[in-house]
């Protein structure tokens, strides 16, 4: 059969095919951010912080994860969740200035946490782990706390998640785990945006893996439809122009 035979929704098919699987490969590399999600956002409150590691690389584990806490609103208690095969560290360091909370002066407060995976431990390839803290006071309403986060691959890789991420433009490719700060509950002010923002933290992946899915379903049926109208195309009479161009085709192979 000859190539002007060859129909226009089997190449349509095949286009939205292309576009499902780069769907799925975006959406695969938004869920691969490391995010934190905070238990609670209340100011003057404690919160439990878990941040998700997923392991990036093809052929390296990750061995070590550090977040480094915010030194303009300092954390004054930092506790650490046990990981099994994991030993946790909490490392204090003096402020840039001295920060009054809740009355009282410090000049010194924790400044980083750092999991380090013990002797053959290690979150690999097509692996995640989730590591938590208890944190507090938190600041004031309205305070986004960015905790940049340093992931270590037993290769000597480092992927670095410190960019902020601007409300209005994309998110930058390795965004910084972020959250931010509301009202006592009970109060007159209402923490919508805060919230929000939280929930959107925690769901995102959800809708990243269902946009992806939905884009492969998509360009599977397109595909197969394309097909279908192929065999279609294939079994219908061949007109004397088509048959006189397939018997010329066939006759300059031999």
């Amino acid at each position: 059969m000859s190539q002007s035979r060859i129909p226009l929704a089997l190449r349509a098919g095949a286009a939205l095919l292309a576009a499902a699987v780069i769907s799925v490969a975006g959406a695969a590399v938004a869920e691969a951010h490391v995010r934190v999600t905070p238990d609670s956002t209340s100011e003057g409150g404690y919160s439990r912080l878990t941040f998700r590691v997923p392991n990036e690389s093809d052929t390296a584990g990750t061995t070590s994860v550090e977040v480094t806490l915010p030194t303009a609103t300092p954390f004054t208690s930092v506790m650490t969740k046990p990981v099994p095969g994991w030993t946790a560290e909490v490392t204090e360091a003096d402020l840039p200035e001295t920060v009054e909370v809740d009355g009282s002066k410090i000049t010194k407060a924790p400044a980083t946490v750092t999991w380090t995976a013990d002797k053959g431990t290690q979150i690999n390839p097509g692996e995640y782990q989730e590591f938590s803290i208890s944190v507090g006071p938190l600041p004031k309403m309205g305070t986004t706390i960015e905790l940049p986060t340093k992931q270590t691959y037993s290769d000597g890789q480092v992927s670095d998640w410190n960019e902020p991420t601007v409300e209005g433009q994309e998110e930058p490719e390795y965004p910084a785990p972020a959250f931010e700060t509301t009202s006592v509950a009970g109060t007159d002010a209402t923490p919508v945006a805060a919230a929000d923002t939280t929930a959107d933290a925690s769901t995102s992946d959800s809708a990243a893996r269902w946009l992806g899915a939905g884009g492969l379903a998509v360009g599977v049926i397109g595909l197969l439809l394309a097909a279908v109208a192929w065999r279609r195309v294939a079994t219908l009479p061949k007109t004397p122009a088509t048959a006189a161009a397939d018997s010329a085709s066939q006759g300059s192979t031999v």
